[in-house]
């Protein structure tokens, strides 16, 4: 066979070098087995349901990892894509927020403080792609709340969570992506 005859693998590649095809198939096969071993390792664990206990279990662990005066440790309660219920552990007053793609679903937990909403961010910063943060609001309601409250922050609006008298403020909360233009749909 003269030297630069052209070999045609299996797979339908030419190759002058007959070993080039096994090199080029071999790191395609794992290319695809990695990527595939990675997708299945980022979905998060579906998780429907949490108990009393088990959430009590939560705030004490909240409260072991909190590290210095951390205004805030989060700990994830239940999970069902694209919905996160977190555990948040507010011990002292955290920045304020602005979702700017969801709105957020808070539930008090545990303890009491005030919850401001709208107005506008004090030292506005991008956060994320989605998100702001500011310092503090200027202008907002401030909601007094205590165990058992609920409200819902629309997206866009400014908001902070601030733990009345230095006891922790323990809320469950859940961001709510903009449901689709007709929703929800006529029955």
């Amino acid at each position: 066979m003269p030297q630069d005859s052209l070999i045609i693998k299996p797979l339908g590649i030419p190759s002058i070098h007959p070993d080039r095809n096994m090199l080029l198939a071999l790191t395609f096969l794992a290319t695809v087995v990695a990527s595939s071993a990675l997708a299945q390792q980022a979905a998060p664990p579906m998780n429907t349901f949490m108990n009393n206990k088990e959430i009590m279990g939560l705030i004490d662990k909240a409260r072991a990892d909190r590290k210095g005066d951390a205004p805030l440790v989060a700990e994830p309660i239940l999970s069902l894509t694209p919905y996160r219920a977190q555990l948040e552990y507010r011990p002292g007053t955290s920045p304020a927020a602005v979702h700017e793609k969801d709105a957020e679903l808070m539930i008090v937990l545990q303890g009491a403080g005030n919850i401001v909403t709208g107005g506008k961010l004090v030292g506005e910063k991008r956060n994320n792609a989605n998100n702001l943060g500011g310092s503090s609001i200027t202008g907002g309601h401030s909601q007094t709340v205590v165990k058992g409250d609920m409200l819902i922050v629309p997206a866009n609006t400014p908001h902070q969570v601030i733990p009345a008298a230095g006891e922790p403020i323990v809320l469950m909360t859940m961001h709510v992506p903009h449901p689709p233009t007709n929703w929800p749909p006529a029955n």
